[in-house]
């Protein structure tokens, strides 16, 4: 059952990394790196900033910092203990699929999806209320981890499961925020 789940996952991603073409690497190249995406954590910052104040969004970003440090660790450990290789590493596959960047790493599960996924899945419950199309901000994680599939350093089933652990996470977090505002701690 795991082979053929494996094996599904498996033409799915070269269906999708075929989509692919020279004339969009370097978008995506520029979609994959964190950093590119400052003016958009910007905004978020902006955004919350006006609707706490200054110290409400401080505790909020200690929250995030946290939720982040919890996922990444979470993350590892899902690497290490399965060690699936990445697209580009796998030998039956990458002598003919897209191979657009390499990454030495495992790839069970993607943490740029679960990050992403954790954050927004955070944030949205918080700020699902104030802001009336909040819910787009769940286009950033689907975004930035169809980049992973398009560069051929994740599997379908790593970026699922990678929105999976950040569903959670990002919940378990919510749900620890606002007890601690319940409590008064913040």
């Amino acid at each position: 059952m795991l082979e053929k789940i494996l094996a599904l996952d498996t033409q799915l991603f070269i269906f999708l990394n075929s989509l692919g073409s020279e004339t969009y690497d370097g978008f995506w190249l520029i979609i994959t790196k964190q950093v590119n995406w400052t003016p958009f954590f910007l905004l978020l910052f902006y955004l919350i900033y006006k609707k706490l104040g200054i110290k409400q969004t401080v505790y909020l970003l200690i929250f995030v910092a946290f939720l982040v440090t919890a996922t990444d660790q979470i993350t590892n450990l899902f690497k290490y203990t399965f060690q699936r290789p990445r697209p580009c590493n796998n030998p039956e596959i990458n002598t003919f699929i897209r191979i657009v960047q390499v990454r030495t790493s495992f790839s069970f599960f993607s943490g740029h999806a679960a990050n992403t996924m954790a954050v927004a899945t955070f944030l949205y419950f918080i700020f699902k209320k104030q802001f009336k199309y909040f819910g787009l901000l769940f286009l950033w994680p689907l975004i930035f981890a169809y980049s992973r599939i398009y560069l051929g350093l994740h599997y379908p089933l790593d970026i699922l499961s990678g929105y999976l652990c950040g569903l959670i996470t990002g919940y378990l977090m919510y749900k620890a925020y606002q007890w601690a505002i319940k409590k008064g701690n913040i």
